[in-house]
């Protein structure tokens, strides 16, 4: 069964060149942090997916990541989605190159994945090959690891995840307990990086199932 593709939006985007000493303060830069780039995205998870991957493309780390509670549909605002990142680098262009990166990880390397044609049932089995600054630290591991960022709704999240560690040599490094601020669950896990896409492949493999048999055990 062919799942179809769920991509976020980035809806609002802004550059300040040099922040202001009270946000300094507030984010807890560092002397060199004298520019920040703000965003939003339509999906929490992929935007965090993204934000790694600018600390590794551009000389920027990850000032501040949250999630919205209850998630896109019940954003504060139309250009709210469902979190705001915010990249701090030494240049206007440091960040707008962060900016960059997260623009294309978002139109085409990260999605969601829906299991029905309404696309309200929807899961994340996405593989890190190499993991910059940001998940690496989230999940307590070096930079440069694997790691297979896993996230269902709660039932299937929490069977997922026991199916992914039994599938494959890998290790829960970070357990989100459902609800989340987006009422979903999940987990990373590390380990080779086919080891996690074994792990990754099975947690859709049995989010699938039970999409199938929802009541069947």
């Amino acid at each position: 069964m062919a799942l179809t593709r769920i991509h976020a939006d980035i809806l609002a985007v802004r550059v300040i060149p040099n922040v202001d000493d009270a946000l300094v303060q507030q984010f807890n830069l560092q002397p060199y942090h004298r520019s920040l780039a703000m965003f939003t995205s339509s999906i929490d998870d992929v935007g965090y997916t993204a934000l790694d991957e600018a600390t590794k493309r551009a000389d920027v780390e990850v000032a501040y990541a949250r999630s919205f509670y209850a998630g896109a549909a019940h954003a504060s605002g139309p250009l709210s989605g469902e979190m705001i990142g915010v990249l701090a680098g030494p240049s206007p262009d440091e960040v707008k190159a962060g900016i960059d990166a997260i623009l294309q990880v978002t139109k085409s390397d990260a999605y969601f994945e829906a299991l029905d044609e309404e696309k309200n049932h929807a899961l994340y089995a996405h593989v890190v090959a190499r993991t910059g600054s940001y998940l690496s630290k989230e999940a307590g591991i070096d930079i440069g690891e694997p790691l297979a960022y896993l996230i269902a709704p709660p039932l299937e999240a929490m069977y997922g995840l026991d199916v992914a560690l039994k599938a494959a040599d890998v290790e829960l490094v970070k357990f989100f307990g459902p609800p989340s601020e987006t009422n979903f669950g999940g987990g990373f896990l590390t380990g080779s990086q086919s080891a996690c896409q074994a792990a990754a492949d099975a947690f859709r493999q049995a989010i699938l199932d039970i999409a199938r048999n929802p009541v069947h055990y």
